[in-house]
């Protein structure tokens, strides 16, 4: 039997909300072991002077934890 946990992460981008999520879910799987999906909670632009300035997207972030011996 197979035990998960999720945690929630922030990703940014200065290209793209897809950019942000891609660039979110590279650095969780390099982090962690077992990562099995991700959901996209919501994502938010940055803006300065009226202009994008980036996006950003809050994902948690599902993995399988390890068995224990």
């Amino acid at each position: 039997m197979a035990v998960a946990r999720i945690t929630e992460i922030s990703a940014t981008s200065t290209t793209s909300f897809e950019d942000a999520i891609k660039e979110g879910v590279s650095r969780s799987t390099n982090t962690l072991r077992g990562v099995q999906g991700a959901w996209v909670k919501d994502m938010n632009v940055m803006i300065e002077n009226g202009n994008i300035t980036g996006y950003k997207v809050n994902m948690e972030i599902t993995f399988v934890l390890d068995a224990s011996a």
